[in-house]
């Protein structure tokens, strides 16, 4: 899969994605790198460390987060694309569910979109990353987090995101999916669809596992957000033992470190 100028090896290897929120509010860094400055330094920071895609985000998706408008999450990721484009060679991912904020940030250089609602939030999302033909991360999630048959459910729900996708026009080889640990799942579940990640690379696309410093980690350990490393070291290991071809991380140093080991275990 060719994301920017970048191929991955999306059927070999599990690559590193680091997060910059650009948000006020999100759960772990909320406030951290809203300033140019400090956001520039933590993406080089986190190339040095071995970062191999860059996930921006202009909106908190943490329980309970204040929607914004379109034009404040537009003024918020939009310069920051511009400047690591200028700055850096990372590819770089938009995580946002609005198309008017994707299709700006496409035009600013973002090479990939990252949709934590799985073009179920905007009807015209799917349009825009099949007019770009660029990749894009479908997550599972739900308005509801009710389920009669949990895991078979959330399959299901992604088989219906692909059939949204490709009806309109995004090419299969585009297509990462993400089943959404810590959206509309509680504890229990988030530690399932861990547990059984392989049954989504079934679907026949890459698998991305977000999972870094969440609440299903911290609920687990008893940890507040700062101290919840060692268990997202853990479920990155999963995440490369099951076959998956990206984890999306807070901390890139430790994770690439725990990819590398776990890939040589696998290979030796």
């Amino acid at each position: 899969m060719k994301i920017g100028s970048r191929e991955f090896d999306v059927k070999g290897r599990t690559y590193v994605m680091g997060i910059l929120n650009v948000t006020p509010d999100s759960f772990s860094d909320g406030g951290r790198f809203c300033d140019m400055d400090k956001a520039l330094w933590h993406v080089e920071q986190m190339v040095r460390e071995g970062m191999d895609i860059l996930d921006i985000g202009g909106e908190s998706t943490r329980p309970g987060y204040a929607a914004v408008s379109e034009e404040e999450e537009i003024g918020r990721v939009v310069p920051v694309i511009e400047k690591v484009k200028e700055r850096f060679e990372v590819p770089v991912s938009l995580d946002t569910c609005k198309s008017r904020v994707a299709r700006a940030g496409i035009r600013a250089g973002a090479d990939m979109i990252n949709d934590i609602w799985g073009l179920m939030g905007d009807t015209h999302m799917a349009e825009v990353i099949a007019g770009a033909d660029i990749p894009c991360c479908l997550m599972h999630n739900r308005k509801e987090a009710v389920y009669e048959s949990f895991m078979e459910e959330v399959v299901s729900d992604l088989r219906g995101t692909l059939r949204t996708a490709l009806q309109a026009g995004i090419a299969a080889d585009r297509v990462i999916l993400d089943p959404g640990v810590g959206f509309a799942k509680n504890r229990e579940q988030n530690l399932e669809v861990i547990k059984n990640l392989e049954r989504f690379r079934e679907l026949g696309h890459p698998v991305l596992l977000g999972t870094s410093r969440k609440s299903v980690i911290g609920l687990t350990l008893d940890l507040p957000v700062t101290e919840r490393l060692e268990g997202t070291l853990v479920t990155t290991v999963f995440a490369v033992l099951s076959g998956c071809a990206f984890v999306r991380v807070h901390d890139v140093r430790e994770n690439v470190r725990a990819v590398r080991m776990a890939e040589a275990i696998l290979g030796a």
